[in-house]
């Protein structure tokens, strides 16, 4: 498995399956917002889309999918699934719900989407959707929100974790924990990956290069996480940032400017902590 990106528009996940690296995440949209926007964003060129059932927007995005004519074959797909159902059986009602709900026979990318270490069924979880990928019905699997000790005991399992959905973005830039994932050869994705309110799109280290090259701020950033090798899935519903936050693979960020990006981390914490939030 790749971690590492030059140009390219996507890497392997597991053997024989590649993720696209830049994603259209959902959240909060719903209804005919959340459908009209993914239906948009696939005509505009994303294959790779983002929903949760915590979103309670799967239905919208699959109506999205279904509006825009696209091959199902041609499109990466990705969910997760709550802590509700965080057993081995559980986690097969989950992906039957799911697929109901968006309207397709399998998945791309299926998550855990908290650890909810309290309750002590994420292993069991992951056993699970081993379970489905090895039948079949999804394509890989993965985490969200995991540590590094959540994700020490479902290795303790004998389970090999392809990929953990976490928050990334240049002040939040969890460097342990990505140190932590390169070792184990676990893809990074990164949801929130702009931030929330943006402010740091203004830092020097962010306008300068988009000045030099022509490209917006969040381009420059969108294109300082997959240079990292990291999947990135900013969320929009306006069709010319959607086109910008695709348009990130015809220019390269020199290792000065990487550094620069990368010494915008202030060492704070993801907004919401793992051990105690969860859904």
């Amino acid at each position: 498995m790749s971690t590492t990106v030059a140009g390219g528009t996507a890497t392997e996940l597991v053997p024989g399956v590649k993720i696209p690296l830049i994603g259209l995440g959902t959240w909060p949209m719903m209804g005919e917002d959340a459908a009209a926007a993914v239906a948009q964003a696939i005509t505009t060129g994303y294959r790779h889309i983002d929903t949760a059932e915590n979103y309670a927007n799967e239905a919208a995005v699959g109506e999205g999918i279904r509006r825009s004519g696209i091959d199902r074959g041609e499109l990466f797909l990705t969910s997760k699934f709550n802590a509700r159902w965080h057993s081995r059986p559980g986690v097969r009602e989950a992906f039957v719900e799911a697929t109901r709900r968006l309207g397709t026979e399998y998945l791309d990318l299926f998550l855990v989407h908290w650890p909810n270490p309290a309750q002590g069924r994420f292993v069991e979880a992951c056993e699970g959707l081993q379970q489905l990928m090895d039948a079949g019905c999804i394509r890989a699997w993965g985490v969200s929100n995991f540590k590094p000790a959540h994700l020490q005991r479902v290795q303790a399992a004998g389970l090999r974790i392809p990929l953990n959905q976490i928050q990334v973005d240049p002040e939040h830039g969890q460097p342990a924990q990505l140190r932590w994932h390169a070792g184990q050869g676990i893809l990074t994705a990164a949801y929130s990956p702009l931030g929330r309110n943006g402010s740091f799109l203004g830092n020097p280290a962010i306008s300068g290069p988009a000045r030099e090259l022509g490209k917006t701020p969040a381009q420059i950033v969108l294109r300082w996480h997959v240079q990292h090798g990291r999947v990135a899935i900013p969320k929009s519903a306006h069709q010319e940032r959607q086109r910008e936050n695709l348009d990130v693979f015809s220019f390269t960020l020199t290792q000065p400017q990487l550094a620069a990006i990368d010494a915008l981390e202030t060492g704070a914490p993801p907004r919401l902590d793992p051990d105690t939030y969860f859904h």
